[in-house]
């Protein structure tokens, strides 16, 4: 069956970094689109940021911009978010998405259970 497994979640100090993994299988990895999707509680769900399925091309949240990256590596079926300069507002469940399509057309979608990220002192 298809899986998502995210980690690296936990607790960090403000200004600190975290690196979340997102290990996926039952699926072909290599012809999915990836992405970082966030929800803190009370709050909706938002797009972190994405990346295409060479890697060639990637795209981020304004909130994130210049202290978040994303990768990933084809070859192990895993996606990355670096994650630098951790402010409180970062704070949610982090949730790693694979979807394939052509244009505006999703032929399918899928999620991982999510992983918690804390800033705090």
């Amino acid at each position: 069956q298809v899986q998502l497994v995210e980690s690296g979640g936990g607790l960090v100090q403000p200004g600190g970094s975290l690196r979340l993994s997102c290990a996926c299988s039952g699926f072909t990895f290599r012809s999915y689109g990836m992405s970082w999707y966030r929800q803190a509680p009370g709050k909706e769900r938002e797009l972190v940021a994405a990346i295409t399925v060479t890697g060639g091309s990637t795209n981020y949240a304004d909130s994130v911009k210049g202290r978040f990256t994303i990768s990933r590596d084809n070859a192990k079926n895993k996606v990355y978010l670096q994650m630098n300069s951790l402010k409180v507002e970062d704070t949610a469940v982090y949730y790693c998405h694979a979807k394939r399509g052509v244009r505006v057309t999703t032929w399918d979608e899928y999620w991982g259970q999510g992983t918690q990220v804390t800033v705090s002192s």
